[in-house]
């Protein structure tokens, strides 16, 4: 019986989100294959946060995602315009509030 070798080509492929200050969005910024969680936190550090660019890193195991269908585009973002109640034509606002 053989062993399975250690290759990074056999090792699950991580998606690496850097959030570069506190208070801002994590962007995707890369893949990387990595033997387990803890591995692929590290590793992401080291490749996508050398200069010190971090503040926060994610990772997710690209097999972990789940996405909507480019085919299914209409169903998930058609047009608003039989959702009227979501223009904003119905709200009144404060004059305390004129920077909207």
């Amino acid at each position: 019986m053989s062993q399975p070798s250690n290759t990074a080509s056999e090792w699950p492929l991580w998606e690496v989100f850097v959030r570069s200050k506190a208070g801002l969005d994590h962007k995707h910024c890369g893949s990387l294959h990595a033997p387990d969680p803890k591995m692929a936190i590290q590793m992401a550090r080291d490749v996508y946060t050398r200069r010190q660019e971090g503040s926060s890193v994610w990772v997710v195991r690209s097999d972990q995602i789940v996405a909507s269908d480019p085919g299914d585009k209409d169903m998930y973002f058609d047009p608003a315009e039989d959702k009227v109640y979501r223009h904003p034509t119905f709200y009144q606002l404060p004059k305390a509030v004129d920077h909207m």
